[in-house]
């Protein structure tokens, strides 16, 4: 795991759309494993930094208004259950935003909006409730839901600032934010080149920032065309998101073949294990302490990771979701 310091002149505050940037106007940083080489370049660039043949394998799910406002309280609701219960996240509010809440009991009822009712039925980790809602969540959500913000995030935003261009099937608490950058336009250009995108679906759950946390279950979906596709591959595959890494690998085989695949996956990637289903990943640029880093260090290492994130730093790139890119390949 590496170690750094991130100042707040280095996180985004706002989409780029607020600096009267284009949606793909970012930032992109390429680390290339087998020469150690790192150079900078413009989002936009990326058709030309791959090649006819590679396979970008993008996350389908779309966002909620996951996060509900009571008068002291805020519930950001995480991953439905199997039962129809949900995992959920108790956040004080609080300067016009929200900090961890450790409070709550087993059986206690919570007033939501809108006559709503929240019931706790049982801690699911430290941070994470288990819960049931007395009506249907996803329409709930919809009437009284926002998007999940935290305190590096400056304003309000609706909830197209937080959906990807492949946001087909609703169920993320989180952007999938690896592939907020792509546009329509850089889409049109990627498949010009002969760069294939296929989708799988993972939907996120809640991701603390203030919390060093492995993630917990997913829920998620590798479909038969786009195993096919990875399995084909003339040339790399490529993860757009951490997400889709942890699809692809939960999907991959002892044979190192991917296959069809869907339910939940707890899967963590860590240098022990490696990766095995992908070639490189785009990714945003994670937070010190971040489990996400375990995953990038098994793909790029160590040495050449901790390298990125210093000229990072140095170059003046931005944090977070709303921030600039890094390509391992």
């Amino acid at each position: 795991m590496i170690a750094f310091d991130l100042p707040a002149v280095r996180e985004a505050h706002e989409p780029p759309e607020a600096r009267g940037l284009a949606r793909d106007d970012v930032r992109l940083m390429v680390s290339a494993t087998g020469t150690g080489a790192i150079s900078h370049h413009a989002f936009t660039d990326l058709p030309s930094l791959l090649r006819a043949g590679d396979v970008l394998v993008v996350n389908d799910s779309a966002t909620l208004p996951a996060a509900v406002a009571l008068d002291r309280l805020a519930v950001h609701f995480s991953t439905e259950r199997e039962d129809g219960s949900w995992l959920v996240e108790l956040r004080r509010r609080t300067e016009g935003t929200t900090r961890p809440y450790s409070g709550g009991e087993p059986g206690e009822w919570l007033p939501l909006p809108g006559g709503a009712t929240l019931r706790l039925l049982e801690r699911e980790t430290p941070r994470l409730w288990r819960a049931r809602l007395d009506r249907d969540v996803p329409a709930y959500l919809s009437a009284y839901g926002a998007p999940i913000r935290y305190s590096y995030v400056g304003g309000e935003w609706p909830l197209s600032s937080y959906q990807t261009v492949f946001a087909l099937r609703p169920g993320s608490a989180e952007m999938p934010s690896a592939g907020r950058p792509f546009s329509h336009r850089l889409v049109t250009a990627l498949a010009a080149r002969g760069i294939v995108i296929a989708p799988i679906t993972l939907h996120t759950g809640v991701a603390s920032p203030e919390k060093d946390e492995p993630p917990y279950p997913e829920r998620f979906a590798v479909p038969e065309p786009t195993a096919r596709l990875v399995g084909q591959a003339a040339g790399r595959v490529i993860a757009v998101g951490t997400t889709v890494v942890r699809a692809l690998e939960t999907a991959v085989g002892d044979d190192g073949v991917v296959r069809a695949a869907e339910g939940w996956t707890s899967r963590v990637v860590t240098p022990a294990d490696g990766v095995r289903a992908v070639d490189g990943l785009i990714t945003g640029l994670h937070e010190p302490r971040s489990s996400h880093l375990m995953m990038l260090s098994a793909i790029a290492g160590t040495d050449l990771l901790a390298r990125s994130y210093e000229e990072a730093l140095h170059e003046g790139y931005l944090w977070h979701e709303f921030g600039d890119l890094h390509m391992i390949i």
